[in-house]
């Protein structure tokens, strides 16, 4: 058997312990959010876990993954997201700027979140090239699940008033990622326990920030709604299938170099699966 399949017993242990410390985390703070009211961002965080859990308990039992399956994942959560952010955060941000006298600082905060997420996710993979002591996948998919709670606690917490949709659209990615990223793990002979860790990080940044009551600054909230549509743009063009050899589907799927064929109707695959993402949202915007 292949070093891959090896997972030291101590690690495994204490990426066990640091995941269920995470999502003992998120109870006593869901009962905090519940007796303060706060049932949104509580829905949410909880979709959020048991979503990225159930992808990862999917990855770790699958022999072998499917690329279509795959395709249609990131497809459906990124067209969800784009469609989310353009719909919901963008009007939002531009119109709380022009409220506050200044109409482009709703777009600064979106060209921020891009260019934030970029930097972010462009320097943090020349860390998987280093001998680090602790796993980069891991480390770099629960900065990202804390990032997205502390937003969407700041959205939710700034304005109450917004539904589950655009929360839900939000981490509707959690799914396929926890897959993909247990399949990672697997492949490279790490605990993959771990994953509880980022599917409990919205939990743990959203709901303590949506606890707090924030002022009505339509400036301040035109940066802030700006930026998390920036953050979720980048996130939701990230999670775009890219069905290209030596891409993330042909690096978790194993497809040959030579499997041309099926990368042409995995891209077929992957166009239709995040026009239906994004069509959902807006047919699920129109019903509600």
């Amino acid at each position: 058997m292949g070093t891959t399949e090896h997972v030291d017993v101590n690690s495994a242990v204490g990426s066990s312990l640091v995941g269920v410390g995470g999502v003992v985390a998120v109870v006593v703070l869901s009962g905090l959010a519940w007796a303060a009211g706060v049932t949104k961002v509580l829905v949410i965080s909880w979709v959020a876990l048991v979503a990225m859990a159930a992808g990862g308990y999917l990855g770790a039992r699958a022999e072998a993954t499917d690329p279509y399956r795959l395709v249609w994942g990131y497809g459906l959560a990124s067209g969800a997201m784009i469609a989310s952010a353009a719909m919901f955060l963008v009007p939002q941000a531009m119109g709380l700027g022009e409220a506050g006298g200044t109409p482009r600082l709703g777009g600064i905060g979106i060209a921020a979140g891009i260019v934030v997420g970029y930097s972010a996710h462009t320097v943090g993979h020349r860390l998987t090239h280093r001998d680090l002591p602790i796993d980069v996948t891991t480390a770099q998919i629960t900065a990202h699940a804390l990032a997205a709670g502390l937003i969407i606690g700041v959205v939710y917490a700034s304005m109450p008033s917004l539904g589950y949709l655009l929360g839900l659209a939000i981490v509707s990615h959690k799914g396929p990622a926890g897959y993909a990223a247990v399949r990672r793990l697997r492949r490279n002979g790490k605990p993959t326990s771990t994953i509880l860790l980022p599917a409990a990080g919205v939990g743990i940044t959203a709901l303590p920030v949506a606890m707090v009551s924030i002022p009505e600054r339509p400036v301040v909230n035109a940066l802030v709604f700006g930026f998390a549509a920036g953050i979720f743009l980048h996130v939701a063009m990230d999670f775009l299938p890219n069905c290209e050899t030596g891409s993330e589907i042909d690096e978790v799927c194993s497809i040959s170099e030579g499997s041309h064929d099926l990368l042409d109707r995995l891209r077929t695959h992957a166009v239709a699966s995040t026009v239906l993402g994004g069509v959902a949202v807006v047919a699920a915007w129109g019903l509600l």
